[in-house]
């Protein structure tokens, strides 16, 4: 799954590549990836690419405002929306991309005359450029999504805060009034563990799975301790391992094509995906626990004091 890092490379290359394109059509192709019926994706037809954004997991890619917006009003101030924040209507209309666990990004030099077939492929969307002189094949991107579970999810809206997913999203951890304060307050009083509060949307937006492992490895932490109950210590030694594996994973990411990022995230990770291995820090064996529809990877020399964490699917099928 593409999470913060991914996808603010991501955003780093389609607005190198977009800003100032126009929009030749939209086509979905998937029944199940536009999330939204007015606007149709048709008005994104003729407009200018004017920025690509990041919200949490989500990519916003925002066009100029066209002659049918003209009595168009925004959706009011995002300024308070955490990490949505500053993402207020301008009259033009935003195509807001979800990848999902499956989904992703393959840019288009050129893309294929005629309309995309629908069908059991991979193939949900496909956005095509207009040419320089806006009537040629100006290349684009499709979003493909793997496998039989289709969550990727497309927004056709004149505010981003529209979607509910942005709107329900906490800071983003990496922003400059994301402090230390901030996060403690996070915390404070929560009866959740760790790891699943780090992968909350609604409180810390852009960590999923991957990325919460590699940061409790990188503090040192239980991923089933009670967040409420860590030390100051700990507080901080989580806040500074939050910020540095996610710049560090951005820094790695920066400049590369979408069709590379895969794979640096794999190569990038020390404990996730990577059971039986060992733990590149102290050696000991990484270890699993499983869930019904995930995993989680740990140390347990560098985060349980030596002990094992219980397994309890595991723990069924040995019985």
């Amino acid at each position: 799954m593409p999470e913060l890092p991914e996808v603010e490379a991501l955003r780093d290359f389609l607005d190198e590549r977009l800003r100032g394109r126009v929009v030749e059509r939209v086509t979905p192709v998937a029944i199940s990836v536009l999330k939204t019926y007015e606007p149709q994706p048709s008005a994104l037809q003729g407009r200018a690419f004017t920025r690509v954004s990041r919200h949490g997991k989500f990519l916003d890619l925002e066009t100029a405002p066209g002659e049918a917006d003209a009595g168009a009003t925004g959706g009011g101030d995002a300024s308070g929306a955490g990490g949505a924040a500053g993402t207020g209507g301008t009259g033009g209309l935003h195509l807001v991309v979800h990848l999902a666990r499956a989904g992703w990004l393959r840019w288009r030099d050129s893309v294929p005359p005629g309309p995309p077939r629908p069908g059991k492929g991979p193939l949900a969307l496909r956005l095509s450029l207009a040419g320089p002189e806006q009537g040629g094949d100006g290349g684009g991107f499709d979003l493909t999504e793997a496998g039989t579970r289709k969550r990727l999810a497309v927004y056709c809206v004149r505010d981003p805060l529209e979607v509910p997913g942005v709107a329900r999203l906490g800071p983003d951890p990496l922003a400059d009034g994301f402090s230390p304060e901030v996060f403690a307050g996070l915390l404070h009083g929560e009866r959740h563990r760790i790891k699943g509060l780090l992968r909350d949307q609604s409180v810390i937006a852009g960590v999923g799975n991957a990325y919460s492992d590699e940061i409790l490895h990188a503090a040192r932490l239980s991923p089933f301790k009670i967040a409420g109950e860590l030390s100051e210590e700990e507080v901080t030694g989580l806040y500074e391992a939050l910020r540095a594996t996610l710049r560090d994973a951005v820094e790695r990411s920066r400049g590369l094509a979408a069709g590379e990022l895969k794979s640096e995230k794999k190569t990038g990770l020390r404990v996730h995906g990577r059971t039986g291995q060992p733990c590149p820090v102290c050696g000991d064996t990484v270890r699993e626990v499983s869930f019904s529809d995930s995993s989680l990877q740990y140390c347990p020399t560098c985060q349980t004091g030596g002990k094992p964490l219980a397994d309890r699917r595991m723990s069924r099928l040995l019985k």
